[in-house]
């Protein structure tokens, strides 16, 4: 199982919002630029983390986007499953809406899928955008 780019990146995206949260709504430009990210791409991302409720766009000469929750509310899990669609190594055991399989009743890996599903699942849903920018200052007073 392989996150894209969009996943990655918004995931960056997310992060960058919530560590400069305080400077209000920020434009993708800002973001795209301090991330080394195209700002096209950018804007194509928060279409689908607005439609999930995570950020919000503010309108104006000082407009941009916002998130919609503090940082400790919005987890890895929700951006990720926004951007990236439900979390399933295979479709049959998809988290939103698993695949028929003939063989379900009788397949063996079937368990291991699952089982994968839901261990990928608990670490994302384990970290919030708070966690992340806990990380990223021990990692900024690490490189200093």
């Amino acid at each position: 199982m392989k996150v894209s780019t969009k996943g990655r990146y918004g995931l960056r995206a997310m992060l960058d919002m919530a560590l400069h949260q305080n400077e209000g709504p920020m434009a993708v430009h800002i973001v795209a630029e301090r991330q080394g990210l195209s700002e096209r791409y950018l804007e194509q991302l928060m279409v689908p983390l607005k439609k999930a409720g995570l950020v919000k766009s503010v309108r104006g000469p000082q407009g941009g986007y916002v998130l919609t929750k503090k940082p400790r509310d919005i987890t890895v899990g929700e951006i990720i499953r926004a951007l990236e669609g439900p979390i399933a190594p295979v479709d049959c055991v998809s988290e939103q809406t698993p695949e028929e399989c003939e063989r379900a009743e009788f397949c063996v890996t079937r368990l291991i899928w699952s089982k994968m599903r839901d261990s990928i699942a608990e670490v994302l849903d384990s970290l919030s955008l708070e966690d992340l920018i806990q990380e990223s200052r021990k990692i900024s007073v690490r490189s200093r």
